[in-house]
């Protein structure tokens, strides 16, 4: 429910924002709300799958669920990495990409000492940028 409130603040404020060279009404305005919403719901599945993925054949797919992660609140970095970086492109500003990424870097800088730690920040800032940058260029495609 949170990361939905989420997606659609950002899709709302980047549609208003006018931008786009869309209008803030009508289909185009819906089309940028799922995709924002797409953006902050599915990131976060796909970014445990990579995990999991990645950690196969390691013997972190054997501890306990109950193991803390090295990193913590990455849900809600996530979440908010997704809608800044979806808001960033449909507003016209690629560049707000680069501006999430230094914050969230400098953000967790010290933690990154732990090889762990770096290999998680790395696999869920790319896997994360990744699906707010396909369902960005899945709206484009339903306009």
């Amino acid at each position: 429910m949170i990361s939905g409130l989420l997606a659609a603040s950002s899709a709302v404020l980047s549609a208003a924002s006018g931008s786009t060279g869309l209008p803030a009404q009508g289909p185009a305005f819906h089309v940028v709300m799922l995709s924002g919403i797409f953006a902050v719901s599915f990131g976060g599945p796909f970014t445990e799958l990579v995990f999991r993925l990645a950690a196969k054949n390691d013997s972190e797919l054997n501890k306990e669920e109950s193991d803390p992660s090295p990193l913590r609140g990455g849900l809600w970095i996530g979440l908010l990495e997704r809608a800044a970086i979806v808001s960033t492109l449909w507003a016209g500003w690629p560049e707000g990409i680069a501006v999430v990424l230094a914050i969230k870097g400098l953000g967790r800088f010290s933690e990154l000492k732990d090889h762990r730690a770096a290999e998680q920040f790395i696999l869920g800032t790319f896997s994360s940028g990744l699906v707010a940058a396909a369902s960005y260029g899945l709206g484009l495609l339903l306009l």
